[in-house]
């Protein structure tokens, strides 16, 4: 057997015990603190008491497939996937509608464990309320398959539908979870690194407004203030130059600091949209970091994310392809730039860079703009962990500010760089506002009359 953390191997005996009266089983473990290794030695467990005769799974994302087929393979020692001879296989959920009837009378015919990693994409307990997936789910699994093992770190909804396959208490509607492993208990074992979430703010900001022949100016004293008083959003914030400059010259710093002692640590970073990641690849070529950049368009972008999984370049930016699940242990900072608002989200990318690489790896770096919705999340997180393990700090931008604008204005866009990827264009700078600094502690965002209405078109 595998050597195992203690919690996977209590998880373990439970199962085994809970199988002898029941079908299913339900394990909340925080992200990055090891579910597909349990997951296969449970299976491993089924297979030799010749309880099943076959594996099969499923997850979000291929990257997230291709990982449990490695790890199954392995604990296994029997081949697991598309092959001939196959104990199992691993599928996405996109994949669930396009199986055929043959597929699904697997279950039927044979013995079956069915594991469903973070099942929470599943949702619900009947057909006229469940998603495509919890529908297939509910047709073709829950009553066939011998048993089932639902896996997720953050066991909850944005759109409040039960999870499939999972128990809720009456009346309260609390998800019973028959085995949980919390964030708070990973630290404190040394299974997750503790994360250290910093929130990006400005203490003096001056928004000047032109409209036909006048100019208005306000003042305000934080991010939170400016986006809940002006025309300006939160993507706006995302997309200023400066403030992205002043976000990775922290970022690179903290980045370079532990690389000092861990050369291949490396850094994600959390773009909104395409162009976004464009715009923040052209970043990092000017301060001559190496970087890859995946995004859906990408080609051959799953060989990229394995790729950096073992090399040393510094960055990887992404959208929407570095997110649960995802194992690169060398990921121990993170800037958060993306659009999505949502806890589910937010905690995901976070289990991201909680992977330790040893017995001295113990912190990670999270760097977020102080958007009110994201500071609460934030706060949240620091309440979940131990109280020597809870940091939460707010950096105020303004030196940081000037620094990286005389940078910027001085950079040779021609400097050679460590990426051998030919860098991309960022997008037009005619539609974002213009950004200015006066002065250290003063942070001035100037939009024209044009701009304005622009903005206020999107609210």
């Amino acid at each position: 057997m595998t050597r195992l953390r203690k919690w996977q191997e209590n998880c373990l005996e439970q199962a085994k015990s809970h199988y002898l009266s029941h079908r299913d089983f339900f394990v909340q473990a925080t992200p990055a603190s090891g579910k597909t290794l349990f997951a296969a030695e449970l299976a491993k467990w089924l297979l030799e008491e010749q309880l099943i005769d076959f594996v099969i799974c499923f997850a979000p994302t291929r990257e997230v497939v291709a990982g449990m087929q490695r790890t199954f393979s392995t604990v296994l020692q029997q081949r697991f996937g598309n092959v001939i001879a196959s104990v199992g296989a691993a599928y996405t959920y996109q994949a669930m509608e396009y199986q055929s009837e043959e597929f699904w009378d697997i279950f039927k015919n044979f013995h079956t464990l069915a594991i469903f990693d973070e099942i929470h994409h599943c949702a619900g307990h009947d057909p006229l309320l469940s998603n495509k997936w919890g529908q297939q789910i509910i047709s073709n699994i829950q009553d066939q398959a011998t048993y089932t093992l639902g896996l997720s770190g953050t066991p909850w909804r944005s759109d409040e539908l039960p999870i499939a396959l999972a128990r809720y208490s009456n009346p309260e509607g609390r998800l019973i979870c028959d085995y949980r492993y919390d964030l708070q208990s990973a630290v404190n074992d040394g299974v997750c690194r503790a994360p250290r979430i910093t929130l990006i703010d400005n203490p003096l900001i001056r928004l000047v407004e032109e409209k036909e022949n006048t100019e208005s100016v306000r003042g305000f004293s934080c991010f939170s203030q400016l986006l809940s008083e002006s025309p300006v959003s939160y993507e706006d914030l995302l997309r200023h130059d400066d403030i992205l400059n002043a976000v990775f010259d922290i970022g690179i710093d903290q980045l370079n600091a532990v690389r000092y002692s861990v050369p291949q640590a490396g850094g994600l970073v959390v773009a909104t949209d395409i162009e976004h990641a464009h715009q923040i690849a052209e970043i990092l070529h000017s301060k001559h970091q190496s970087y890859v950049v995946v995004t859906s368009k990408t080609p051959k972008a799953q060989q990229l994310i394995d790729q950096f999984r073992h090399d040393s370049t510094r960055w990887i930016v992404a959208v929407s392809m570095i997110s649960e699940g995802t194992d690169i242990q060398r990921l121990c900072v993170c800037c958060y730039l993306s659009r999505i608002r949502t806890e589910l989200h937010y905690r995901q990318v976070l289990g991201r860079i909680l992977r330790k690489m040893g017995t001295e790896d113990r912190e990670a770096w999270l760097y977020v703009i102080a958007e009110p919705t994201l500071r609460k999340y934030s706060q949240r997180i620091a309440n979940d962990l131990p109280e020597d393990q809870s940091t939460l700090q707010t950096k105020k931008l303004h030196d940081r500010l000037t620094k990286s604008h005389a940078e910027h204005a001085n950079s040779n866009t021609g400097s050679e760089t460590e990426n051998n990827d030919r860098p991309l264009v960022a997008s037009d700078q005619n539609s974002r506002s213009e950004l200015q600094i006066n002065e250290p502690s003063l942070l001035t965002l100037s939009f024209s009359q044009y701009y304005r209405q622009y903005l206020l078109s999107l609210i």
